[in-house]
């Protein structure tokens, strides 16, 4: 659900340039993305901070 929202609100060029990940900027798609963050903590966590400020951004602050 969050990779489905930031891929909708971002792009996954624009989240590329934001988490430097090659699940999001070669040839990228959900479900390959997900195998990796399911793997990698330090890339998820990255994630959920990106997410956290898309909400931030969505809800004002």
């Amino acid at each position: 659900m969050i990779l489905n929202e930031l891929v909708d609100y971002y792009g996954w060029e624009h989240l590329g340039t934001k988490v430097t990940i090659n699940c999001f900027t070669n040839d990228p798609s959900i479900k390959s993305s997900l195998k990796f963050l399911r793997r990698t903590p330090w890339a998820r966590s990255k994630v959920e901070k990106v997410y956290l400020e898309m909400q931030d951004k969505k809800s004002g602050f």
